[in-house]
């Protein structure tokens, strides 16, 4: 159990762990490479050490090395047969894009994950492999793993996504580098664009033409990959400071890529006093310095064509909400009802705990604010982004605010707990 207090304000300097999405692809494009790759600046997240854990068992060296990781790759043909049950524990990102790589192995592979990942649609991302000549199948006619895939000779598709998700796009992708004619994704909203950008790193360019992008059969080439820090893991540092009036923090070498910093538009929309200062590159991905001053935050209306950038944020967003004037409205991110949790529901249920005016809408959240918040005893859901969200609520609210199943923290952000004493005063 996490307890946390009431803090007066957030000072100081500090940097988060290695964006979490940008890691997991490193070391899977790391290992269908030919030669070796040099990874620094990974999450050290439970989820990201599935993906880690699952490619060794496919049989790629993984060597740990000054400040990162050497990975031998194997090129496309080069993994094995795995002779255990591959494991992505909690990690959706694992399971959903290994599967598009071993659609295109010439073996049997079986994908399992906890008790939540098993909970989680995996047919979305089923069904195009499946169009593209693997055989998958799974739980509920394919809906949900344990996924057992048998790879081969895939055919190029046009596929259109259901919804504006990485995770399936990347999987088609990803299955696409092994596919005779090219394929293209096509999503309603651009989702976040690592494995593109990722890609065209490791030597295999996509070509884009507005949401749609296309991908062709190639060679990747190992590579050096410095993975700078997580937006999604800074963002619960930035509202915390952002919401309270007097609050200096810097958060040094973020990943800005435009398809994540939905959550810094829409905080500056409310009144946030957000700066970027040191601007750069890693990797094909933008880089800098975060520097946040506190401030009265106003409600404000976030639109669904934004929610795609800042998808895992909403629960920490829905507590800025709670602490600015007027209501905010949240739509579209109907997304959110089938993660590690339901994270509108998990969001609605504990906030009002905590006093907060909220509803639940089919699609998002409805918050008014100013709140008057009061700590008392919350459930995490065994969802890393519920209990840090609340954690960082807990700040903002009078007497003690006690979160059971934090542990799951550690899925994502090893550490959170320490990094949040070095900052609150």
């Amino acid at each position: 159990m996490l307890i946390i207090h009431k803090i007066g304000k957030i000072f100081g300097t500090m940097t988060v762990p290695g964006d979490k999405s940008i890691s997991h692809r490193a070391v899977m494009l790391a290992a269908i490479s030919k030669g070796k790759s040099m990874l620094e600046g990974l999450s050290d997240g439970q989820d990201c050490l599935s993906t880690i854990h699952c490619f060794r068992a496919l049989g790629i060296d993984i060597i740990p090395k000054g400040q990162g990781l050497e990975i031998a790759g194997k090129g496309l043909y080069g993994l094995q047969e795995p002779l255990e049950i591959l494991d992505a524990g909690n990690s959706g990102t694992t399971m959903r894009l290994l599967s598009g790589i071993l659609a295109g192995q010439n073996f049997l592979s079986i994908l399992t994950g906890d008790q939540s990942l098993r909970q989680r649609p995996m047919d979305r991302v089923a069904l195009p492999l499946k169009q593209m000549g693997a055989h998958v199948d799974g739980r509920v006619a394919g809906k949900y793993a344990p996924l057992v895939i048998r790879g081969g000779t895939l055919q190029g598709i046009t596929w259109q996504t259901p919804v504006a998700s990485a995770q399936i796009k990347s999987a088609i992708l990803l299955a696409g580098l092994y596919a005779t004619d090219q394929t293209t994704v096509q999503e309603p909203i651009l989702s976040r664009d690592h494995t593109e950008r990722m890609l065209a790193h490791f030597g295999m360019p996509v070509e884009r033409r507005g949401t749609a992008v296309t991908v062709s059969s190639g060679i990747l080439e190992g590579q050096y990959l410095k993975v700078p820090g997580d937006i999604s893991s800074a963002a619960f540092f930035i509202v915390a400071a952002a919401a309270q009036p007097g609050s200096q923090l810097v958060i040094k070498n973020v990943g800005l890529n435009p398809t994540r910093t939905g959550i810094i538009d829409v905080l500056c929309q409310m009144g946030a006093d957000i700066k970027i200062d040191n601007r750069s590159s890693s990797g094909s991905e933008e880089t800098g310095d975060l520097i946040i001053q506190g401030a009265t935050l106003q409600g404000t209306e976030v639109n669904p064509k934004i929610v795609p950038r800042l998808i895992d944020e909403i629960p920490v967003l829905a507590v800025a909400a709670a602490l600015a004037q007027g209501v905010t409205r949240i739509k579209g991110a109907a997304e959110l009802k089938v993660k590690e949790s339901n994270r509108l529901a998990a969001m609605a249920s504990e906030l009002r705990k905590m006093g907060v005016k909220i509803c639940e809408l089919p699609d998002g959240l409805e918050i008014e604010g100013p709140t008057n918040l009061r700590g008392t005893a919350v459930n995490s859901y065994h969802d890393h982004r519920i209990a840090m969200a609340m954690a960082i609520c807990g700040l903002f609210a009078q007497g003690e605010t006690m979160i059971a199943d934090s542990a799951c923290i550690d899925i994502s952000f090893p550490g959170f707990y320490s990094l949040l004493r070095q900052v609150a005063r």
